[in-house]
């Protein structure tokens, strides 16, 4: 189901989107307003490494850690501290970052934050059903309007989620970076595609389904499993079955199936380790400038390797790019499939 999105703006003028399948309840009263921040933005290219490097010396004094009291994420309340929701219900809110890396008008694309519930101490794992599919169309939404964008690449949402990795905010959410370049990862993607002659998705996912030692769930539309070549422990890619370039090119029932694997996928890894599991969640697809295609999948990146220790990445993948992996794919796609089983 496409939910309903209220279109309004921030207390200092940001564009806010509120979805849902009920009306957001607005707070009586103006809100407190978030003072202006610099933004000093600039894009440079390496051309020893071939890769452009951004910039942005406003995101140095951004919101680090505040308790739930102070949490610019939560629902406004009559009298408590400036918050980015100016309302006092919502089920999932989206708008413009106040510490922006990308931005119009200065190196272009935009920075967007994605937050997936009103509750303070949810997670993505433990949303409703029908939440999380609301995200998937949210999601689908983002990267239709912002992607339609002249000055945008390339959208991705995403999920940085635990400090382990570098979260700011505890409250669950994640982020959309509209590109106004297509960034390394994804132009190698479009590369591995004109190396192959095909979609470089398609065929190592039905490899990845025939031989079944790395798949760890298997959905009506999409398939989970270990990457044979994975550089994190834990990696799970969750891909579609059928090639599907983009979120829009999805059907609905597919975008319920993505929601229910992402989730299952999710509480497993918190049943793997019993304990909250820290990753980034990167959702792969299509490039908006127009040229070349994509095969929609998400990719996690879990830094732990064992209850207590996290992989680094050190000298060997910083200085030469080449990752060391301390364990097999086919043995962690194992546990992950038990813990998947026993998180039910």
């Amino acid at each position: 189901m496409d939910p309903e999105v209220t279109r309004t703006r921030t207390s200092d003028g940001r564009r806010l989107l509120l979805y849902g399948r009920h009306a957001p309840v607005p707070t009586p009263g103006p809100a407190a307003a978030w003072p202006p921040q610099a933004r000093g933005l600039e894009r440079r290219f390496n051309e020893l490494r071939g890769e452009e490097v951004i910039y942005a010396a406003g995101r140095h004094g951004r919101t680090h850690l505040p308790d739930a009291e102070s949490c610019p994420l939560c629902p406004i309340k009559p009298g408590r501290a400036p918050g980015e929701i100016p309302v006092e219900s919502f089920e999932i809110a989206v708008f413009e970052n106040r510490f922006p890396a990308f931005e119009p008008g200065e190196i272009g694309g935009a920075c967007e934050v994605v937050v997936y519930a009103a509750q303070h101490e949810a997670s993505f794992a433990t949303l409703p059903p029908d939440r999380a599919e609301d995200l998937m169309w949210v999601w689908r939404d983002r990267y239709a309007e912002l992607g339609a964008r002249p000055d945008v690449a390339y959208v991705m949402p995403f999920e940085n989620r635990g400090v382990e990795v570098g979260v700011t905010l505890h409250h669950p959410h994640g982020q959309v970076y509209a590109f106004p370049f297509v960034p390394p990862v994804a132009a190698a993607e479009r590369k591995a595609d004109e190396r192959r002659g095909s979609c470089a998705v398609c065929a190592p996912l039905a490899a990845e389904r025939e031989d079944g030692r790395r798949v760890v769930l298997t959905g009506e539309s999409t398939l989970a499993y270990v990457p044979y070549a994975a550089r994190w422990p834990y990696e799970v890619h969750v891909a579609m079955s059928e090639h599907r370039a983009s979120l829009i090119d999805c059907s609905a029932a597919e975008l319920r199936d993505l929601a229910q694997t992402l989730q299952e996928v999710t509480r497993g890894y918190d049943a793997l380790f019993e304990r909250p599991f820290p990753y980034l969640l990167c959702v792969h697809q299509a490039p908006t400038d127009g040229r070349g295609d994509g095969h929609l999948h998400v990719e996690f990146y879990p830094p732990l390797r064992s209850p207590g220790r996290l992989k680094y990445t050190a000298g060997c993948e910083q200085g030469a790019g080449v990752f060391l992996n301390d364990t097999l794919p086919e043995r962690t796609a194992l546990e992950l499939r038990d813990a998947i089983a026993r998180a039910g």
